[in-house]
């Protein structure tokens, strides 16, 4: 039994250049084979059964030979295995996908070509350069960079190839820039010619100098550009200045460290040109047991109140619900509290009303909540009927397995009855920092966000010892000031604490942060 070969570009690094047919690509795969140029992120929608085999290359060295990777395609497609390999960019610009497609032909195996979003084309983008344009360029061309130009053999006829494109756009020609240059000037190009050189595009260390075909290699030796870099030669250079938009977000050369799996809340961050890099460090699973669960919804009709905390307890409450033959009119006559507005969002999906959404989004605020609204309170808690105000109610607050106590306790000493039945648990996930790790340790994360003290705790469990030292350049943002203590009590700052403990508001805060980051470095320049 043969399986099948889809030969993927992911793009050059945005994880939003990934296409959607890549993605539905990946999804399915059984087998994932990827290079190193290319934003590791998309394995994260990935088949975690998948077997992941890593094969690129990093400055010259190879994990895999161009020989190998063609047997292991071979191997796992004979295997009857779904594959995916993964390549950076597009697999037909200069990235070796026609000799491996060549190989799976010659072995009868079936595969398909998803084009991917070459950097050629998106590193310029990026920088605000079009390769053509009516008034400066109607052809462009695109070659390597990194073959001798020297070498009799070439495959490039510079006489022609100098003066006969409007728009050259080179690939991995930092380390070959002065005989491209030269070769180019000897040809007829004007030494004037204006040049950029992107490193890295699209990604948030994105870099480019402007220069011309006789100062560009200097220029490049001043700033110490490395690959990997896309060069672009020809007028279009010029409206670059008034074109760029991608390094004039406010969030330009942010990557932002998500420690929950990634939810649409933080997708506003890369509007504002930051690069979300996901490790998430809690797992969401059901109970280790339903005993107590199952003995709340088996006496549903006897709660006065029913208290959501997060749409993880909304989604796991009413999963058992349902699997207990239980249906919505069972809740007829239960009144719904719901702590945040995207909790409260999540009830309603299910055609459930919300009768009381608290101003404050922790367990003092559900106090204050309820107690408000109570006959004898007069607004608020009244003394001599405190211990009394909430007799004769009771409460259902599924929610999990590790929490805080303030609101159970505090309900309890109002006279009320709560049973507060595990509804799911967090586990750490089985996942290794590596790259995480040399992301930190290279300066590449500039904002560390904790959702929780568990995401905290996790994460420098799964760090290792010097976990503070990794954090310590990093700004830290924490949903609330729980969360804030537990991370100061580990001997770190924390610099972003919203006023409301949701992640929109978390969000908010880290914008306006960095807006003020910046406005605070223009100061420092003008001074």
């Amino acid at each position: 039994m043969k399986g099948k070969v889809y030969l993927v570009g992911a793009g050059p690094g945005d994880i939003g250049l990934l296409t959607v047919k890549g993605l539905r690509c990946l999804k399915k795969a059984e087998v994932v084979i990827y290079d190193f140029h290319l934003n590791a992120q998309v394995l994260n929608y990935i088949n975690h059964d998948a077997e992941f085999i890593y094969a690129g290359k990093r400055g010259g060295h190879h994990s895999m030979t161009q020989d190998e990777i063609n047997d292991i395609l071979v191997k796992k497609a004979k295997e009857g295995k779904v594959i995916c390999r993964l390549k950076g960019g597009d697999p037909f610009i200069f990235g070796r996908g026609g000799e491996e497609a060549e190989v799976l032909s010659k072995e009868g195996i079936e595969f398909e070509v998803v084009p991917g979003v070459s950097s050629s084309i998106a590193a310029p983008a990026y920088a605000g350069i079009p390769l053509t344009h009516r008034l400066y360029s109607s052809s462009f061309a695109v070659l390597p960079g990194y073959e001798d130009v020297t070498k009799k053999e070439s495959s490039i006829d510079w006489s022609k190839l100098a003066t006969g494109v409007g728009t050259l756009v080179f690939l991995m020609a930092v380390k070959n820039i002065d005989l491209v240059t030269e070769k180019l000037i000897e040809h007829g190009r004007a030494p004037d010619t204006p040049v950029a050189v992107i490193r890295w595009g699209t990604r948030p260390e994105q870099t480019t100098i402007v220069g011309t075909l006789n100062t560009i290699s200097g220029l490049i030796k001043a700033r110490d550009i490395k690959p990997p870099a896309v060069m672009v030669i020809g007028d279009v250079v010029k409206l670059r200045e008034s074109l760029k938009w991608y390094e004039k977000k406010p969030m330009f050369r942010h990557r932002v460290l998500v420690t929950r799996e990634h939810a649409g809340e933080f997708e506003i961050l890369e509007e504002f040109g930051a690069e979300i890099i996901e490790f998430p460090t809690i797992e969401i699973v059901p109970p280790e047991n339903y005993n107590d669960l199952d003995r709340s919804i088996d006496k549903i009709e006897t709660y006065d109140w029913l208290i959501f905390t997060s749409r993880n307890g909304i989604k796991y409450f009413l999963k058992r619900f349902f699997e207990k033959d239980r249906d919505i009119r069972d809740l007829k006559g239960i009144k719904i509290c719901a702590i945040g507005t995207k909790t409260a969002k999540e009830i309603k999906k299910y055609g459930i009303k919300i009768d009381l959404i608290p101003d404050e989004f922790r367990a003092e605020g559900l106090i204050k909540a309820f107690t408000h609204h109570h006959p004898l309170s007069k607004g608020g808690i009244e003394e001599g009927v405190s211990s009394e105000l909430l007799k004769g109610m009771r409460f259902l607050f599924p929610r999990a397995e590790v929490a805080r106590e303030i609101f159970p306790e505090k309900v309890r000493e109002l006279g009320g009855e709560i049973d507060v039945p595990v509804a799911y648990r967090t586990i750490k996930p089985e996942l290794y920092g590596k790259r995480l790790r040399r992301f930190l340790k290279e300066g590449r994360i500039s904002i560390a966000t904790f959702t929780s003290a568990s995401t905290f705790n996790n994460f420098m469990e799964m760090m290792g010892k010097d976990a503070e030292d990794l954090l310590e350049d990093v700004t830290i943002a924490a949903i609330g000031p729980v969360t804030a203590r537990v991370i100061e009590k580990a001997g770190l700052k924390v610099a972003i604490i919203p006023e409301v403990s949701t992640i929109e508001a978390m969000v908010d805060e880290i914008i306006k942060w960095t807006t003020k980051e910046k406005l605070d470095a223009k100061c420092k320049i003008k001074k």
